[in-house]
C-alpha cells in the first residue's frame, strides 16, 4: 500500500497464495491469518491481530514495501456495498495517527464477514 496514496483497489478474496508466502515472515507465533485479498500486484492480509498490507514496487515486482498496520489504531470503519452499476465494495479505516486507508473489493467479497472481524479486533 502507498501510504501517500493509502488505497488498495480492486481486491478479490484468496486463499493459500504467494502472498501467504510474502506475510509468513511477520507472522508472531500463534499469530493466524483470517482472510486474505489480492489486487493485481498487491494485497492486504487480515489475521487475528493487525492488517498486513503488501504494495509490489518497480517494474519487475522484486520490491516490496510492507504496512502494518494494528487493529488497536482503528478508530471507525464504513462499509460501502456493490450497486447496479458499480460492481465494487470499499471498505474504509480511520487509523489514529494515519487519517484513512481505503480498501476497494471486486464484486462477490463477503463485507458482512469482514464487518465481523472488524468488529472483534476494534471492540475488544
Amino acid at each position: 500500500m502507498d501510504l501517500e496514496n493509502r488505497a488498495f483497489l480492486k481486491l478479490r478474496p484468496v486463499q493459500d497464495t504467494k502472498l501467504t508466502q510474502l506475510v509468513q515472515p511477520l507472522l508472531q507465533p500463534q499469530e493466524q491469518i483470517l482472510q486474505q485479498y489480492q489486487g493485481i500486484r498487491d494485497g492486504v492480509v487480515f489475521t487475528d491481530r493487525r492488517l498486513l498490507a503488501v504494495n509490489t514496487q518497480g517494474v519487475t515486482g522484486k520490491k516490496k514495501m510492507y504496512a502494518v498496520l494494528p487493529y488497536s489504531r482503528i478508530q471507525a470503519y464504513a462499509l460501502e456495498s456493490a450497486g447496479v452499476l458499480d460492481f465494487d465494495s470499499e471498505m474504509k479505516l480511520w487509523f489514529s495517527g494515519l487519517g484513512c486507508v481505503t480498501l476497494e473489493f471486486l464484486a462477490g467479497s463477503d463485507l458482512f464477514a469482514l464487518s465481523h472481524l472488524m468488529d472483534q479486533a476494534i471492540l475488544r
